[in-house]
């Protein structure tokens, strides 16, 4: 095993102290390993916010192609999987929040709307660090997606958190209910939270017109 695979696997199972001394002797910080990936790609997917944090300091790309097929960077696969405090370290030391990686994933939404809620406490650290809560992914904002997946909990998180809901998150609501029927009561709680909180400037639907279609 070459030096490089060697501290992939050390970085991965969260071995801070093996991690150091490989860097110590002249390991590449972010050299991929034979399948491709590096250190810090593997030290974010498993969550070691001390292991990300010496790679970091040892200069560690933080725009770097993380994931399994490359897809994504460190902070959106962190914030994907709900890493709350690798994503504080990777905030901390200046990572980027708008869209990035190769298919323009916003770490917001993704904290958003991963898993069956999504992850709360790395969507409040988000905010708190000043994170658009309006920013858009496929010109839908995490509002519009936690909506259009049922996910009743984020979508009353997002809305405490000052998230505008416009006449298209409405329809993403009747788009929910359309693919899941037996939802129905969920879906008419989220409208029914949407509804208290004033349609966004600038849209061409009163969203009470929307919430109507929903019966």
């Amino acid at each position: 095993m070459n030096i490089a695979d060697q501290l992939v696997l050390s970085a991965g199972d969260g071995d801070v102290i093996e991690v150091a001394r490989l860097l110590g002797q002249g390991a590449v910080v972010d050299a991929p390993n034979r399948h491709g990936r590096t250190a810090l790609d593997r030290a974010v997917e498993q969550g070691h916010a001390d292991v990300v944090r010496e790679l970091v300091g040892a200069g560690a790309n933080l725009e770097q192609q993380a994931g399994e097929y490359q897809e994504s960077t460190p902070l959106c696969l962190a914030a994907s999987q709900g890493h709350t405090a690798v994503v504080g370290v990777l905030l901390d030391a200046g990572a980027g929040t708008g869209a990035q990686g190769r298919l323009g994933y916003v770490p917001l939404i993704l904290a958003a709307t991963t898993g069956d809620e999504g992850h709360p406490e790395t969507v409040d650290l988000l905010l708190d660090r000043g994170v658009d809560i309006n920013a858009v992914m496929k010109h839908k904002t995490a509002l519009d997606w936690a909506v259009r997946f049922g996910q009743e909990e984020m979508v009353h998180r997002l809305i405490d958190r000052s998230a505008i809901p416009s006449a298209e998150t409405l329809a993403a609501a009747r788009e929910h209910l359309g693919h899941h029927p037996e939802r129905r009561r969920k879906t008419e709680r989220i409208a029914v939270a949407l509804l208290a909180v004033d349609v966004a400037p600038g849209t061409d639907q009163e969203p009470r017109t929307e919430a109507g279609n929903l019966a």
